[in-house]
């Protein structure tokens, strides 16, 4: 389609005059492949925003697009950590904000992909994030651990009632903790106004409940199908268990049990379906509390189309 080629063409040149794209939404609602329409059609590059896309080897359980996938864009942080190492909200903030200006200094237009909230907007709004103390955070996770969630939430709700109110895991519990105990000052505090620091755009994937529902179903099997148990199994000696994080990740955690003998594949399955559909929900849950995000339904048959003309609308006068 010459006609196509010509307008993909002409938008690529103007690449340095368009806004930040972000494309968002919940787990399985396509936002990899509009990034990939979006990227050949200004001339951009991929910046990967779902944490547990940083984790070498974890790839048929997270859905990483993969490398033959990717039509010859170039992704950014996928892929640069090991399943032991950690990091934070506030590193990926400065490696998102180094890839973007990395992006614009070629030429081409940075667009932010993926589904981790915080992370997301950690990358485009103005946030301050305050530091951290390992000893006093070893000290929160053995009180978690051995007094529950209940207690730490009661005794977030005393000194933060506002972050009490938000967050219900024990990870976000001992991080909300750790900054009161640290600055004195509630870690809602440091969560203020939406505020771009940059021009941005971002773009909502929605839809259909139940077809979201058939579709995360479908992808889970597929999974399974595609070797997860072996991917899960293979990631051991690479230290899943040991690290922090990696082994929590939707399906990692429930094939670990498999492995262990305590679960079964089908069992593991349907586990991994429920706890998908929960995350998808708590992902459109804080999407939507922004009003800036322009939605767009994911099954409609002009999505490419109408994705780019927000991207235009929002674009800046040449300097």
């Amino acid at each position: 389609m010459p006609g196509a080629n010509s307008t993909a063409e002409r938008d690529g040149e103007h690449a340095q005059t368009l806004p930040l794209v972000a494309i968002v939404g919940p787990t399985g609602s396509g936002k990899s492949e509009l990034a990939l329409t979006l990227a050949a059609r200004f001339n951009g590059e991929a910046i990967n925003a779902d944490s547990m896309q940083f984790y070498r080897g974890m790839d048929i359980g997270t859905a990483k697009l993969p490398l033959a996938q990717r039509r010859g864009i170039k992704h950014h942080l996928m892929d640069f950590l090991s399943v032991k190492e950690d990091t934070t909200v506030a590193a990926f903030q400065q490696l998102a904000r180094d890839a973007i200006a990395d992006i614009r200094s070629r030429g081409k237009l940075p667009i932010l992909v993926g589904g981790s909230g915080l992370y997301n907007r950690a990358a485009i709004d103005i946030l301050e994030f305050p530091g951290t103390d390992p000893d006093v955070r070893a000290a929160l996770e053995r009180e978690l651990e051995e007094d529950g969630l209940s207690v730490l939430l009661q005794r977030l709700h005393e000194v933060d009632p506002v972050s009490a109110a938000r967050i219900n895991d024990g990870k976000r519990v001992v991080r909300a903790l750790e900054v009161h105990a640290l600055t004195g000052r509630p870690f809602s505090s440091f969560m203020p106004e939406r505020e771009y620091v940059s021009p941005t755009v971002q773009i909502g994937l929605n839809g259909d409940r139940a077809q979201l529902h058939q579709r995360l179903e479908t992808r889970v099997h597929t999974m399974v199908e595609a070797g997860l148990l072996d991917e899960v199994k293979a990631l051991i000696p690479e230290g899943l268990r040991e690290g922090r994080t990696a082994h929590k990740a939707l399906g990692y955690q429930q094939f670990l049990r498999v492995l262990d003998g305590e679960s079964t594949v089908e069992q593991a399955s349907e586990e991994t379906i429920v706890a998908t559909r929960q995350f998808a929900r708590r992902q459109l849950t804080w999407f939507r509390a922004d009003p800036r995000i322009k939605w767009l339904d994911w099954s409609q048959k002009d999505l490419g189309e109408a994705a780019a003309a927000h991207v235009t609308a929002a674009s800046q006068p040449a300097v």
